[in-house]
């Protein structure tokens, strides 16, 4: 061997290089080359030495002679291939004595990347540990991003699957420092008006909430990039990011990403810090996060401006007042699905007639503006079939069922009546397929009535009056399906749930109504309730 050409590669990107040899002379040698070539050299003379300096050490590449004392360089490079931890760094094998074609295959067969037979020159040895390194290089990038998207891919579905800014900012910021490594932060305005801010930092790398001013996107707008619309990626110094934020703990520059979807609104704001340098990968990266970050705050701003614009126009169908009746305490409540933006079909009534009270609830079927607007309907004309002298319900509950297949063919709702006389607790039921009214005693006993006549909008029906009486102290709940339907609960488990509820229902009625939503817990489905209660005194005193 000779190295008069050793140090034509010098000046190459650095790698740590294990060098083993049991052979002084040529461990110089190859450890020389490699110098001047501009790398780091570590040693060993032995395999067993060489599989510590492996796990020690975690070389880039491997130069590793066949023939030593104690293992063979063949099985040294099996055990380095075997482990997960350094099965992808390259190894070169070398060898003065196994240099027939069959040594090579097996050198190559067992594990090795290159073989070099000796005498080897140093060009042919500098190439071939350049042509290695730049292969495990490669694979290294890519391996890193491949590990990188996929990550991206898990922060952008968490983020979209946040229900809250909170959540949304927080899985954004731990992602992003997850993923780069680095101490991380996010400003983000949401339509309440209140920033929210989270920074993290490696190695944990858990969300913790900060304070901010309110004006401080409008601020860095109006010094950075104004209204612009579009993603920047921008360098800040400790200073001017301090003069922003007098509490942060950033000592050095930050690339943030500024990202604005449309004109007039704050933009949101994903900062990391800047030393070490990012390479063009880590600022892709950052850059990618930031705009899905931007996005993923409008699909929730406007599932909440959308959540609130429902909810608004389903209040407004609603009674805007309960009246207060003597003899009577009356408690409702309405109760929107947690997870549905679109406005329900659920629906209350309270109208006082004369000496008598028709309390109604119904539900008529989907989540839609249609559904709404059929609701706003059968209300109106279950007015319109009370203003006369005489009350039927029968005959109310008819004109429903009439109005709904001749204007609204194929829908369908249910709807209960109730009519009391609070004085004398004569009541009177109509109940076209809706759950059946739950009656309590007021001494801890609790029943549902019967059941009704057919659901309205199927066919022509009559519809059944019963009779009966709410003693003093007796009360009358009626509820949507929407507050006992669960998927992996029986019908019948959740009614008896309800029951139970009921038969201690000798508290006021407004606690009470409380309790009984909390039984039942978060809703996938609107919920209307409402529940009178006879007082024991009647309107007369009797």
């Amino acid at each position: 061997m000779t190295d008069e050409r050793a140090g034509r590669t010098a000046g190459t990107e650095q790698a740590t290089v294990l060098v083993v040899d049991d052979t002084p002379t040529k461990l110089y040698i190859l450890s020389s080359w490699l110098r001047r070539s501009g790398h780091r050299v570590v040693e060993a003379a032995g395999g067993l030495e060489a599989l510590a300096r492996v796990r020690e050490v975690h070389p880039d590449l491997v130069v590793l002679d066949v023939r030593l004392p104690d293992l063979s360089g063949y099985e040294v490079c099996e055990q380095i291939k075997a482990d997960p931890a350094t099965s992808a760094i390259p190894v070169v094998q070398i060898s003065g004595a196994a240099i027939t074609a069959a040594d090579r295959a097996r050198g190559l067969d067992r594990g090795a990347d290159a073989y070099l037979a000796e005498p080897v020159e140093p060009d042919e040895f500098a190439a071939t540990i350049e042509a290695t390194l730049r292969y495990y290089r490669a694979r290294q990038r890519a391996e890193r991003m491949a590990r990188r998207l996929a990550a991206l891919t898990e922060v952008t579905l968490a983020m979209n699957a946040a229900g809250t800014f909170d959540e949304l900012v927080a899985s954004a910021v731990e992602g992003t420092c997850r993923i780069l490594g680095r101490h991380a932060g996010v400003l983000v305005l949401p339509p309440d008006g209140r920033v929210r801010r989270f920074t993290a930092m490696p190695p944990d790398g858990t969300a913790v909430p900060r304070a901010a001013a309110p004006g401080v996107l409008t601020e860095l707008s109006a010094r950075t990039t104004g209204n612009a619309v579009g993603t920047e990626i921008l360098t800040f110094s400790p200073a001017f990011w301090a003069e922003l934020l007098p509490d942060t703990l950033v000592e050095n520059e930050i690339l943030s990403v500024l990202s604005r979807t449309k004109p007039g609104r704050p933009p949101v704001v994903l900062g990391v810090e800047a030393v070490p340098p990012l390479d063009q990968d880590e600022c892709n990266l950052l850059r990618q996060l930031g705009q899905a970050l931007a996005l993923t705050v409008d699909n929730l701003r406007a599932y909440a401006e959308e959540h609130a614009i429902a909810l608004t126009l389903q209040r407004s169908l609603l009674p805007a007042r309960i009246p207060e009746v003597a003899g009577l305490d009356i408690s409702w409540r309405y109760q929107p699905a947690v997870d549905n933006v679109e406005v329900g079909g659920d629906f209350y009534e309270v109208v006082q007639l004369g000496e008598r009270v028709l309390v109604g609830i119904g539900d008529v079927q989907g989540h839609s503006l249609l559904a709404a607007t059929v609701m706003a309907e059968l209300r109106h004309a279950l007015r319109a079939s009370l203003l006369g002298p005489a009350v039927d319900l029968g005959a109310s509950m008819a004109l429903l069922n009439d109005v709904l297949r001749r204007y609204h063919p194929g829908m369908t709702a249910t709807v209960c009546l109730v009519l009391i006389d609070p004085a004398t607790g004569e009541t009177q039921i109509a109940n076209a397929g809706h759950i059946p009214p739950l009656l309590t005693d007021g001494r801890g006993g609790a029943r549902y009535h019967g059941l009704g006549n057919l659901l309205l909008g199927v066919a022509e029906e009559t519809y059944r009056v019963d009779r009966l009486s709410v003693p003093p102290g007796g009360s009358v709940l009626l509820f949507t399906d929407g507050l006992i339907e669960d998927r992996d609960t029986l019908l019948d488990e959740s009614l008896e749930t309800a029951r139970q509820v009921a038969e201690a229902v000798t508290e006021d009625l407004e606690p009470f109504c409380d309790r009984l939503i909390t039984r039942f817990g978060a809703r996938e489905d609107d919920v209307a309730l409402v529940i009178f209660r006879r007082t024991a005194d009647g309107p007369d005193g009797s």
